[in-house]
């Protein structure tokens, strides 16, 4: 009677378990569509392990009452164990086959230092779990022991269209993602983009990848502004272009005016449009336009002022405020502002700085540039030496290039410094040869002089000098006697006529 009732349960365990292949014990079915239809082989390898367990019972109790020998025991024991493994493994298989992991949010936003940084919060979706627990009318202890509402060990990165990972840290670890708690990882952006490729490896080595577009963090209500160029040299008189780019961070309002501040007046300033050069004063985002292009151009005097000093940089402010909300032009210019003040205003705004650079320019000047003489005799001018630039001038030297064996004097030699607008006067010798021909002689004068360590030079002066032949004085004189008497003559002669 104990013999065939454990006959009986051998046989029955061995038809419809579904976990052992064919061929791996003797007697055992398995049915190929298990694989393809989970749930169903969950089902049948939960009633093979309720018949082994109850049959194990069955023949403990037998144990007990030393009806039965203890290899049989063992046997039950055993299959009951394979069916239990069998059934926690389809169990596992249909877990994991619905394991799922959703991106619930990820928002885009902007740092206190300047970067931009990704809030992604990631969900586990995989909601079917409670549903499959009442479906098999499963032991609780076994469904909370294999934990089918948490997903372990989930990695995830952020990648741009080159598949380059562009986040900091490279890959973000989730230990455990549990059913109805979504975990949130801070990314750090390396490159600035606003889609980006969201790659999940988790579980038993799931995967997914999506291309998402990034939210904007509207709690902010904020424009934030960038600037590559936030540093720039520019020389007195000339003009400065600073390339801004404006990203809305706002919920609300989607007009913004622009405005600079800390900027002293004797620097003109206006905003214009880059593709079309238009000025602008406001900025308009739009749902399907989140961010735009922005040029701010700056013009410097043409000399040093009280604000405006040469090598001192100034540091100043562009801000978007909101239309509908905030300071007006009048309040901004009305004091200096620091970044305490603005972050209480609670605007988008950038540092920029400049820093003004002058330049010396010479320029030499002379009231006649031809001289004509006769041999033995010199030429002496004089030359106006001007600082037209917007640096002084350091330095101030005439050179010249003499035709041979002539020489020179100049006075001064060398202008130690030349303010700007400042101007003074040398004066130059030039000393032919005694032996020096009849003919023209042209006389190169270079200015040279340095300007903030920088050299500078004036443009070059070329002075025309004409050699004449002196004049004969004996054959003058002579000739004037010749004449003179010549003429004396004469009148004698008609004197002595008229007697007649």
């Amino acid at each position: 009677m104990i013999t065939i009732g454990c006959l009986a349960a051998v046989i029955l365990f061995a038809v419809i378990w579904p976990g052992t292949p064919a061929g791996a014990q003797s007697g055992s079915f398995f049915n190929q569509r298990d694989d393809t239809y989970r749930l169903l082989g969950l089902k049948r390898a939960k009633e093979v392990y309720e018949v082994a367990r109850n049959e194990y019972e069955r023949q403990k109790t037998l144990f007990e009452r030393q009806l039965i020998t203890q290899a049989e025991i063992d046997r039950a024991r055993s299959a009951f164990s394979d069916a239990e493994v069998n059934f926690q493994q389809s169990l596992l298989a249909v877990l994991f086959e619905q394991q799922f992991i959703s991106v619930a949010s990820a928002v885009k936003y902007h740092a206190p230092d300047g970067g931009r940084h990704v809030r992604l919060t990631l969900a586990n979706t995989s909601g079917g779990s409670a549903e499959f627990q009442k479906l098999l009318n499963l032991d609780d202890k076994l469904f909370r022991t294999l934990q089918p509402d948490v997903v372990t060990n989930v990695y995830v990165s952020l990648f741009n269209d080159q598949n380059a990972i562009i986040s900091q840290p490279y890959e973000a670890k989730i230990n455990e993602l549990r059913y109805g708690d979504p975990r949130t990882v801070d990314f750090a952006l390396l490159q600035d983009l606003d889609a980006v490729t969201v790659a999940i490896i988790y579980g038993n080595g799931s995967q997914r990848s999506m291309k998402i577009f990034l939210q904007k963090d509207v709690s902010v209500n904020k424009v934030a502004i960038q600037s590559e160029q936030f540093s720039q040299e520019v020389e007195l008189g000339k003009k400065a272009t600073f390339d801004l780019t404006l990203e809305l961070f706002s919920g609300g309002g989607n007009t913004f005016g622009l405005e600079v501040i800390n900027l002293p007046p004797e620097i003109s300033r206006f905003f214009k449009d880059p593709s079309n050069q238009a000025r602008l004063s406001q900025v308009r985002f739009t749902e399907s336009t989140r961010s735009k292009k922005a040029a701010l151009e700056i013009a410097l005097p043409d000399r040093p002022t009280g604000p405006v000093i040469i090598d001192q940089p100034i540091a100043f402010y562009v801000l978007a405020v909101p239309a509908d909300k905030g300071p007006k032009s009048a309040e901004l210019a009305g004091k200096t502002w620091t970044e305490v003040e603005l972050d209480q205003l609670g605007v988008g705004y950038a540092k920029l700085e400049l820093l003004p650079r002058g330049q010396g320019k010479l320029l030499v000047q002379s009231q006649q540039l031809y001289h004509a003489i006769t041999k033995g005799d010199s030429v002496t001018l004089a030359m106006d030496l001007i600082n037209e630039g917007s640096r002084r001038l350091d330095n101030v030297e005439l050179r010249v290039d003499l035709p041979l064996n002539w020489t020179k004097r100049i006075e001064p030699t060398t202008v130690p410094a030349l303010e700007i607008g400042a101007e003074t006067q040398v004066r130059l010798t030039f000393l032919p040869p005694v032996d020096v021909a009849v003919g023209k002689y042209d006389i190169r004068v270079r200015s040279t002089a340095t300007s903030g360590g920088q050299p500078v030079t004036g443009e070059d002066k070329t002075v025309t000098v004409e050699i004449k032949a002196g004049a004969n004085v004996l054959g003058t004189t002579v000739l004037v006697l010749l004449i003179v008497g010549l003429v004396g003559a004469v009148v004698a002669l008609g004197i002595k006529l008229t007697r007649r």
